[in-house]
């Protein structure tokens, strides 16, 4: 097969803060793809940067009394050394505050600008008369006029989850320094988002669907048509790409090569930074940047980003791009957000955890990174860091199953046979079948890494059935069958060598490891099917991986847990009495909580929740909303099965919903529509607008017909 030529990107992550295990989630999944495409012999570059510019960065430098650009350069030294220590290995890992990045912004401006789709208005935004800035709406904080609720952001209120534009708060006051902002007017530059031509193109481009598949997955489409709006709406508004100084950034230029005054939003130059990263890298290693970049390019550009970024990299860059020239991302792959025991990562509970403490602690990263890959199937969905789960299956697959194989074999033929291997017909019999091998390949390309471990840790069952059935140890015992203890042993270790390969996107230093000790060069997919020849030598056995211990994970918690109690430092920009205001708040609400928010466990012991599989799933004529699932409740070749009809259809294709697990309230009265008959109910989260349907699915291991308590 010919080889392909990727460029891969994930998401810039901010220069203001440190990677935390959920910002893994991202990189791992990435870097494992990466390893995948590169084990398969393409031409794949992986690049990435930190995104420096803007307020956050400009203030906290500030705080600290140094630059932002020797924030930056701490930072950048800081974040790289956390994903060097989880194995993500970017080719490049460069920052947007670059003259590359500079260039392809001032560039990508320019033509916009002169395809008209610049324009320059007057807007009314929230100034702060002793720090002398314009705020971003964040920096803006009062009462949420939904609520009342004390110290909300000026874009959105955390405690009733309402949606207003920060002119619309009570009692404003700037977070930066506590004082009353003003009214003022000032001239911002918009990139035209509104206009037909842009509209017409994300209508196609978001549900374009090319050689190798839809550009954006299911889910993700949907999303974007409900932001779109049906023809002729014109629900996109124009996308104010400027910001006023003081401002840490790029500044816009002028007319005659002079400055604006104004500078580029951050994400405007945070996506271009991705461009940036791989024209430094093609400068460093001679590589053609308009093959990968250029409006004919025939290369594949995939960015993998967190959901909560969809609507920049699927609307405004795609639509940046092709109106500038450039060529348009072949996919865009969204994932969702990391919980931890299923809650939100916690500093209070200690499930906050950066890399760097996890690191510290002494855990193996490639623990995590199996856990994460055992979890990821390709999907929007969250996943959850179950800790006790992580345990208990990083122990049984890659101790109990895999690492298991060469360390009962291994030490014979070192002790016995000189290191030598024996060959034999099982080596073949025994090794992965060319379907399975395809599988597994279309697995990791789907990013279905959890479909993948399954099958290969099917494939280390098998293995490790023969070592059970051959039973090396009674061999050894008996001197008269030598030559079968070798063959048996040399089975095992040839079956290793093929699963190592299947697990070195996943694993890829202790796939270093195991190729010293088999004595092999580089591994490649391959390898995944040949066995090791007669007569070749392997070296002494050494420990590869330990287990984990649950005191490791108890101490990881333990060193992660902070208390949440506020002080002043912690709200530099509030004045003593606004943090008394919050300190009573937080109280009153502590000591007076609203009585309906709550339940008894017999209110709750009524409701039957069961976990289902979806074994069908159908449109339903005449309904905007519903989709009609047929639910089976059981396993076996006759499980009860329920029809529900679900309001998920704006989110959701069908042929994608079966096979699923999902949680269903199965004791609801059957509702009579005119469709037909609802005999339960699915559940789903969704945001407090009623935005995005996001359907339950339970942790692995569950089975339908178990209820869920």
């Amino acid at each position: 097969m010919k080889p392909r030529q990727i460029l891969v990107t994930s998401a810039l992550p901010y220069a203001n803060g440190a990677i935390h295990l959920g910002h893994l989630v991202e990189y791992i999944q990435t870097d494992i793809w990466v390893r995948f495409q590169k084990l398969s012999r393409h031409e794949c570059y992986y690049v990435c940067a930190d995104d420096t510019h803007g307020t956050p960065i400009m203030l906290r430098a500030e705080k600290e009394g140094i630059t932002p650009e020797a924030l930056i350069a701490r930072v950048h030294a800081e974040h790289s050394r956390d994903f060097a220590g989880f194995h993500v290995a970017f080719d490049n890992y460069h920052s947007t505050h670059t003259p590359e990045t500079r260039h392809y912004a001032e560039d990508i401006y320019a033509r916009l600008k002169a395809a008209g789709l610049i324009e320059v208005r007057t807007i009314e935004q929230y100034y702060d008369p002793v720090k002398e800035m314009f705020l971003p709406d964040r920096f803006i904080k009062g009462e949420c006029p939904k609520c009342a609720a004390r110290d909300q952001y000026g874009d959105a209120c955390e405690a009733c989850g309402a949606a207003y534009a920060p002119t619309e708060l009570i009692n404003p006051y700037s977070a930066v320094s506590g004082a009353t902002p003003v009214l003022r007017e000032s001239e911002h530059y918009f990139f035209r988002l509104s206009d037909p031509r842009c509209q017409d193109f994300l209508r196609d481009y978001t549900q374009r669907v090319g050689p190798r598949g839809a550009v954006l997955q299911a889910e993700a489409a949907n999303k974007m048509q409900e932001w779109l709006g049906a023809p002729g709406e014109n629900k996109l508004t124009d996308w104010d790409i400027s910001r006023d100084a003081p401002y840490f950034g790029f500044e816009i230029p002028g007319e005659d090569g002079k400055g604006s005054g104004k500078f580029f939003y951050v994400w405007l130059d945070a996506p271009i930074g991705y461009m940036g990263s791989f024209k430094n890298l093609c400068d460093q290693r001679g590589l053609d940047f308009d093959a990968y970049w250029g409006k004919d390019s025939a290369a594949e550009l995939y960015h993998f980003i967190g959901k909560d970024i969809l609507y920049f990299h699927a609307l405004f860059w795609p639509a940046e791009l092709a109106h500038a020239g450039y060529r348009t991302p072949t996919k865009i792959f969204a994932h969702g957000f990391l919980t931890v025991d299923g809650q939100k990562m916690s500093k209070s509970r200690g499930t906050f955890i950066t890399a760097e403490s996890y690191l510290t602690q002494g855990l193996n990263p490639e623990w995590l990174r199996y856990y994460y890959a055992a979890k990821l199937n390709g999907s929007i969905e969250d996943i959850d860091l179950n800790l006790d789960d992580f345990v208990a299956r990083v122990n049984s697959d890659l101790i109990g199953k895999y690492i298991n194989i060469a360390s009962r074999c291994a030490g014979f033929i070192t002790k016995r046979f000189d290191g030598v291997l024996a060959g034999s017909d099982a080596s073949a019999a025994l090794m992965l079948s060319e379907p399975e091998q395809d599988r597994i390949a279309g697995a990791y390309e789907d990013r279905d890494f959890s479909r993948a471990l399954r099958e290969i840790m099917a494939y280390a069952d098998r293995g490790n059935k023969y070592v059970n059935d051959q039973k090396p140890w009674e061999l050894a015992k008996i001197p008269e069958r030598e030559a079968e203890l070798q063959i048996a042993c040399s089975v095992a270790i040839s079956l290793f060598k093929s699963l190592t390969a299947l697990l070195a996107p996943v694993l890829p230093k202790l796939a270093e490891q195991v190729e010293g000790f088999l004595g092999i060069g580089k591994l490649t997919w391959a390898d995944t099917r040949s066995p090791l020849p007669a007569g070749h030598r392997i070296k002494e056995y050494k420990h590869l991986m330990a287990r984990v211990e649950t005191k490791q994970i108890e101490a990881l918690v333990e060193a992660n847990r902070e208390s949440l109690e506020p002080t002043a430092a912690d709200h530099p920009a509030q004045s003593p009495q606004r943090h008394a205001q919050h300190q009573q708040a937080t109280e009153d609400r502590a000591q007076h909580p609203p009585a309906e928010s709550f339940i008894s466990i017999d209110d709750f012991s009524k409701v039957d929740l069961r976990i289902a599989r979806i074994v069908a799933a159908a449109q339903v004529d005449g309904a905007d909303k519903l989709l009609t699932l047929t639910l089976a409740l059981g396993t076996g070749p006759d499980p009860e099965t329920r029809t529900v009809f679900a309001g998920i259809k704006s989110s959701y294709d069908p042929a994608g919903l079966v096979g699923r697990l999902t949680v269903m309230v199965a004791n609801l009265a059957p509702r009579k529509m005119k469709f037909g008959l609802s005999e339960g109910m699915v559940l789903a989260a969704s945001d407090p607008e009623g935005a995005g349907i996001f359907l339950l699915a339970p942790d692995g291991g569950a089975t339908p017909g178990m209820k869920v308590k």
